[in-house]
């Protein structure tokens, strides 16, 4: 049973890959078997990642945002083991302010970075996923996909946002051996995190909000990461994944 988590012979696209969740999902794949290749902003944060991951993995240093180079980008990470079969669209922003301080490029930022991207990198690598008749395109959603946070409007919005698109997806691409699905977090330690894990009483307060009674630690990813780029996961399209020890639940 082991087989249907195995990625040997696939080609996988990380956004994010250099930090947080984006570098646990970039490990995890190429410790799977897949030639992993990952985009981030930081050049030498992907260097780092590569050196801890193994395996074959290539990196692309680019800013996903910047419209102008967009096409450039799909072409760099298509360079150095083809299209890709599985895209994990784990990079984001959350500039937490206010609702009454959002400003309009900081509003446009997030929904680009959080909610554009993803669209379009998997609309750029569907028509050989279809070829193939196999690919896996996996979200990152956000317990805010369905719960208001304080400084959180523009973030919401963009998850949200994800949460639907991410079945619009496979309402479009199922039927051609596409299958799409997200991951919801709950609270783990990561970049876009670091202030609220700065709060002693404010994680403890998290921690408890959740059934299993502690917030997430990277590995806990790992396993429904890989349930959802592999065949295992191969009657399983248009979902969103809890990974948040029961947060979502009480």
């Amino acid at each position: 049973m082991a087989l249907v988590f195995d990625l040997s012979g696939r080609t996988a696209c990380v956004t994010g890959a250099s930090s947080g969740l984006g570098r646990v999902a970039a490990n995890a794949l190429a410790a799977a078997g897949a030639r992993v290749v990952g985009v981030a902003r930081r050049q030498s944060e992907l260097d780092d990642w590569r050196r801890e991951a193994g395996g074959e993995t290539a990196s692309v240093a680019a800013d996903l945002a910047d419209r102008g180079r967009f096409d450039a980008t799909i072409e760099a990470i298509i360079a150095p083991f083809g299209a890709p079969d599985i895209l994990v669209s784990a990079a984001g922003i959350n500039t937490r302010q206010p609702a009454d301080e959002v400003t309009p490029a900081n509003w446009d930022l997030t929904l680009d970075l959080n909610l554009r991207v993803p669209f379009f990198l998997a609309q750029a690598f569907a028509p050989v996923m279809k070829q193939r008749q196999w690919g896996r395109i996996v979200n990152f959603a956000s317990l805010q996909s369905r719960r208001a946070f304080a400084s959180g409007i523009a973030y919401g919005a963009s998850k949200g946002g994800v949460e639907q698109m991410t079945r619009a997806m496979a309402e479009a691409w199922s039927k051609d051996g596409i299958n799409a699905n997200a991951l919801a977090p709950g609270f783990f330690p990561t970049e876009l995190t670091k202030a609220v894990f700065a709060d002693a009483a404010r994680v403890d307060a998290l921690a408890r909000q959740t059934c299993i009674g502690r917030n997430g630690r990277p590995e806990d990813l790992v396993g429904p990461l890989l349930f959802l780029c592999s065949d295992a996961s191969a009657y399983v399209t248009g979902q969103v994944l809890f990974v948040d020890g029961g947060f979502t639940a009480k």
